[in-house]
């Protein structure tokens, strides 16, 4: 789940051109008897006809349109990245006319966007919504294009496979996340709180929650999303360190699973947190972008969400500087235990109502700069602007390629060249635990349990597994006993 756009890094270094389809390369002279005066005038008018075929065949030489998805007005500089891709595949592509749309996918729109065929060409979308846009058939089969693609087999395969249902091609990656856990240094040096170790558990987040937290100055030690689906997405991440699942399927049914024991063990921390540690803050009723704020305005010492966003607000609107903003794994529910995190990520996928051109043209765009020399100058050219501008340049923790691969390196190397390129930790790498997030309602679910997260936050002696087992009997009755799993 990802709740903000400034993540579109992979709409600056996006990958290499597909080949033009190719016309006819056969001779398609006539057989007609005739003597030898008329045979070459046969022959040339076959050699026309190959000709205007082949540009026929040619989509290079056809006008075509496409809607793109493009970033919303508050996004000015992404937006001016953005004009500078258009510009170099218009000079490519000077076929292809490109209309903006800066509709960001919405899953209370999409369907009404689809009635009215008012989406754009490509779209953004989550990890999440793969089979709920395919089951709607609201997401187009690019599998030909996929398999046509020269660098399919270079993607980051962990990214890509959220989008490869039933063998069938439905979306590109653009980039990914792993929930992290973000720590403001300064915050803790402050209180005189030891920073916790890398490979952390439940009991260092909570005492050091704990230590940071100065109600007196309204600071809090951790600030958990309370609010929309965000306060659900949160707390799955204490569900899988638990051992929990949010659904299984038995028998060709959606089955809620998430009221299990790791379920209650997931609750029963949160309710430490609140009440024990009095660690949250006191106006808990936090979105993504109020506890993202919070942690940038050094009001929280720890949020939870993908690293990147927190980093880059922390740093260049924040203030803070690279050494005071850590990124760390989710902490394991006990020593030697996993520390999962939902994994999630941004895709760009093809309006199925497009023609055959359209979309084409459309996944060319979205691969335009993917695994190319221009895409690496245009990377470089990002973060020299953002070095002159006194600004840091935050890499996605995962991107659309394999960190280990040709272009990985090459990546690497170009951030290596600038002192404002953010480093992770090498170490996190090791730990990180990705879950993919539930392909049925995940978004329901989410919901369903922010609710829950709500009320165990504003009424003390809450009992967790009732909460739980309401809440599944919700979502199951509500969404699960609906779908029908082939």
């Amino acid at each position: 789940m990802r709740k903000y756009s400034t993540m579109l890094l992979s709409l600056l270094m996006a990958g290499s051109l597909l080949s033009a389809c190719g016309g006819n390369n056969g001779n398609t002279a006539s057989e007609k008897g005739g003597d030898a005066t008329t045979a070459p005038t046969n022959a040339a008018t076959d050699n026309s006809s190959g000709t205007d075929a082949a540009a026929k065949d040619d989509i290079t030489q056809r006008k075509v349109t496409i809607k793109i998805h493009y970033p919303t007005p508050d996004l000015t500089e992404i937006r001016a990245q953005e004009d500078d891709k258009i510009k170099r595949f218009q000079a490519e592509y000077p076929n292809v006319e490109i209309v903006k749309d800066d509709w960001q996918y919405n899953v209370n729109e999409i369907g009404i966007k689809m009635a009215a065929n008012e989406a754009p060409t490509f779209f953004n979308t989550f990890a999440t919504e793969a089979k709920f846009l395919v089951e709607k058939g609201w997401v187009a089969d690019i599998t030909d294009l996929w398999n046509n693609y020269e660098h399919k087999d270079e993607i980051n395969p962990v990214l890509q496979n959220q989008f490869i249902i039933d063998g069938k091609v439905y979306g590109v990656t653009q980039k990914g996340y792993v929930t992290t856990t973000m720590i403001n240094k300064k915050l803790l040096d402050e209180k005189g709180v030891a920073v916790p170790p890398l490979d952390w558990t439940w009991d260092d987040m909570l005492n050091t929650a704990k230590g940071a937290a100065d109600t007196k100055k309204g600071i809090s030690g951790i600030a958990p999303m309370g609010k929309g689906n965000e306060a659900g997405w949160n707390w799955t991440n204490f569900l899988f360190e638990a051992g929990g699942e949010i659904q299984n399927i038995d028998g060709g049914k959606v089955v809620a699973t998430f009221n299990s024991d790791a379920g209650v063990k997931a609750l029963d921390f949160y309710k430490q947190l609140r009440w024990e540690a009095n660690a949250i803050p006191q106006d808990w009723a936090l979105g993504w972008g109020d506890a993202v704020g919070a942690f940038q305005q050094s009001r929280t010492a720890m949020v939870m969400a993908g690293s990147d966003g927190v980093i880059e607000q922390a740093l260049n609107q924040g203030g803070l500087k690279p050494e005071e903003v850590l990124t760390y794994p989710m902490p394991a529910a006990e020593k030697g235990g996993k520390h999962t995190g939902v994994l999630g990520g941004d895709y760009l996928v093809i309006n199925p109502n497009a023609t055959k051109d359209e979309q084409e043209m459309a996944f060319r765009y979205i691969t335009f700069d993917y695994f190319s020399e221009k895409g690496l100058d245009a990377l470089d050219a990002v973060i020299k602007q953002r070095e002159a501008d006194g600004k840091f340049f935050i890499p996605p923790l995962l991107d659309y390629f394999s960190a280990d691969s040709e272009f990985g390196k090459k990546t690497k190397a170009v951030y290596d060249k600038y002192t404002n390129v953010y480093q992770y930790n090498p170490e996190i790498m090791n730990l990180l635990d990705g879950k993919p997030e539930a392909q049925y309602n995940t978004q329901d679910y989410y919901a369903t349990m922010s609710n829950v997260i709500q009320e165990l936050f504003s009424k003390k002696g809450t009992d967790s597994k009732a909460q739980l087992d309401a809440a599944a009997k919700t979502v199951q009755e509500k969404f699960f006993d609906g779908i029908k799993v082939q």
